[in-house]
């Protein structure tokens, strides 16, 4: 055998067994990446944690992906493709949550909410459906938002009702600072002011600090009519009417003063249907057969017996 075949020979004879690159058994073990060590040390389920990783990178690969188009320009449909894609991938509005409403009419936030081109979650405009809402009286704010993967939340601040307002035959439930809420009833809400006459819901901070001096009637005060833009006619429940000066302060001293003499005097509940303070100086108090009479107002004086005197028996 020549040198030559002697060197293919060796060339040709196989590795020893158990000196290849294959590793041991029990050699080490590759090592837990980022995500699942940290999946390991919070206390919620694995597929939970995996689902919410996986929408988080949804949102974020379209997300850029609608900034990119918008970027350089691309048609606002590739964008709108986009963002449909994601509704079909899951992120789609399911449901709407709403808090915050006790009185306004729930379906109608409702309707606001799912009014919209696409329920996919990342076209839903947040803005829009916010704006909409504000024009409902009873809403005094509100808040909009998404939380994934298929909810849309709206917190309400609601407005709170503080008297009625009768205008023109229709009566409509406004808040303390006038606005219109909603259509009403008149036995729906006995306890809340009725305020008369157009422009009267306007004036309805204007009444509560009016009523706010003289506490004490209060209770005893049916509805109050607002006169002219300019002053007031106060209907008790008795059935008289008090007719107060133009004026805020005016209208406030005149109605303080009335309480102290029906304190004093009992006014109310006695033979007298109207009183008249427009003059503060004078009180003038008729009949229900149409007798009047004119006191000056003295606060040593007892005004309704006074009045009496000067009456006719036959007039009484």
């Amino acid at each position: 055998m020549s040198r030559m075949e002697q060197r293919r020979s060796a060339q040709r004879r196989p590795a020893p067994k158990g000196k290849g690159t294959t590793r041991k058994p029990g050699g080490r073990k590759p090592r837990a990446g980022l995500l699942d060590r940290m999946i390991a040390v919070v206390p919620v389920s694995e597929a939970t944690l995996r689902r919410v990783f996986g929408w988080g990178f949804t949102i974020a690969i379209g997300g850029t992906a609608i900034g990119v188009a918008t970027f350089f320009g691309v048609p606002g449909m590739i964008g709108t493709a986009i963002a449909e894609g994601m509704g079909r991938a899951g992120l789609r509005v399911e449901q709407v949550e709403v808090t915050g409403l006790k009185r306004m009419d729930r379906m109608a936030v409702y309707s606001v909410a799912l009014d919209q081109q696409s329920r996919a979650m990342a076209l839903v405009d947040l803005d829009e459906v916010r704006e909409r809402l504000m024009r409902y009286g009873w809403i005094a704010d509100a808040r909009v938002s998404r939380r994934l993967p298929d909810t849309i939340v709206i917190d309400v601040v609601e407005r709170v009702p503080a008297a009625v307002w009768q205008n023109n035959g229709q009566l409509m439930l406004i808040d303390e600072v006038g606005t219109l809420l909603e259509p009403v009833r008149a036995d729906a809400v006995p306890n809340l002011p009725l305020l008369v006459g157009e422009g009267a819901n306007a004036q309805a901070p204007a009444y509560e600090r009016l009523i706010d001096a003289a506490p004490a009637l209060k209770p005893m005060v049916r509805a109050a009519t607002w006169v002219g833009d300019r002053r007031w006619d106060l209907q008790f429940v008795s059935g008289e009417t008090l007719m107060l000066p133009a004026g805020e302060a005016e209208g406030q001293a005149a109605l303080v003063k009335f309480a102290e003499l029906d304190g004093r005097d009992r006014l109310l509940g006695g033979p007298y249907v109207r009183f008249d303070l427009r003059i503060p100086k004078n009180l003038v108090m008729r009949k229900a057969s149409g007798l009047e009479r004119t006191t000056s107002i003295d606060p040593n004086a007892k005004v309704q017996a006074e009045a009496d005197k000067s009456l006719p028996r036959d007039a009484e």
